[in-house]
């Protein structure tokens, strides 16, 4: 995903037409179409998606907390999200997406987030969410994040003062079974570096809500055991069988602690709908996988699943970024 985004922007870069004018007439539009996110980056670079990050925005009676999208490694507010964002401003939820763990602030490159040291993107994480919970008053928000930003959410959580915040936690392509990859490598590598050269880390301001991680676990155990499930979260994975990044694509798949308050609930998409071909990319931006989300934040008031044919995008942005 790091490559075909990046070289996506990179090779449009010159070209991003002006920005439109936002709407603010309900409902904003939907295109359920992965690719619509780096259109969206391109057409207003750095800035956030129609009906995202109003911190004017007050939660209602039906939906009273605030939602928090989590992108994926080499993702962004906007890139990730241009399917799922508008989806659930419609809903009536206040929609709010970070960019965390970019490696510099000009833009294309501020536009690809993921890629840093883990424990910096969680921190940044809990500076955007405790920002979003003073403006909106709201004492929990709910997750949903993709990919690595199924992870992230989990450490703030556990270790930097997030415990009790986190309502509803929904979970896009996780991999809660699964050990360290190259997103650990990758960050571990430029920490090395960065410490190698005398480079400070970011200065973090006094926390006595946090509590430190465990010394002799690394990223991936930190977030994993003894589990990564808290007491008082109703969580929901949502997996794909044709995923080609994480693999096998069970490993998204675990149930809660037994004799716990957590809840857990696992869905593959192919169940009940062979049509459904979502890979790593698509599955955040389809119809069947919106309304698994929409039920997910509120199982109270379930909406229809629709069964519709969903293709991969991987192959698509393979042939973006080799044009020209």
């Amino acid at each position: 995903m790091v490559l075909t985004v990046a070289g996506a922007l990179w090779c449009n870069a010159g070209t991003a037409p002006a920005a439109p004018a936002a709407s603010s007439s309900p409902p904003l539009p939907v295109r359920y179409d992965f690719l619509a996110g780096i259109s969206a980056e391109l057409a207003h670079p750095g800035g956030s998606l129609p009906g995202t990050n109003d911190y004017s925005c007050r939660g209602s009676a039906a939906h009273p907390r605030p939602v928090i999208l989590v992108h994926g490694s080499g993702g962004g507010r906007q890139t990730n999200w241009a399917t799922l964002a508008p989806v659930l401003a419609n809903a009536g939820y206040c929609v709010f997406a970070p960019t965390y763990g970019a490696l510099g602030t000009v833009w294309p490159v501020s536009a690809l987030g993921g890629l840093g040291p883990k424990p910096d993107s969680a921190w940044q994480l809990k500076e955007f969410i405790d920002r979003v919970r003073q403006a909106t008053g709201s004492e929990q928000v709910d997750i949903v994040g993709h990919s690595l930003g199924t992870e992230i959410p989990t450490y703030w959580m556990k270790y930097l003062g997030g415990r009790g915040h986190v309502a509803h936690y929904v979970s896009l392509a996780p991999y809660w079974r699964q050990g360290p990859d190259d997103d650990d490598v990758r960050g571990e590598t430029i920490a090395a570096f960065r410490a190698r050269l005398g480079i400070p880390a970011p200065e973090r301001p006094a926390c006595p809500e946090c509590r430190p991680a465990p010394t002799d676990r690394d990223f991936n155990q930190a977030v994993r055991q003894p589990t990564p499930y808290l007491p008082g979260v109703r969580y929901t994975n949502i997996v794909t069988r044709d995923d080609e990044i994480v693999t096998p694509y069970d490993v998204g798949i675990l149930a809660g602690p037994a004799g716990t308050s957590t809840s857990a609930t696992n869905i593959v998409v192919q169940d009940g709908c062979p049509a459904d071909h979502s890979d790593h990319l698509s599955i955040v931006a389809n119809p069947r996988s919106a309304a698994l989300v929409l039920n997910a934040l509120d199982p109270a008031h379930p909406r229809p699943v629709p069964c519709v044919p969903v293709s991969p995008v991987s192959p698509l942005l393979g042939q973006l970024t080799s044009v020209g």
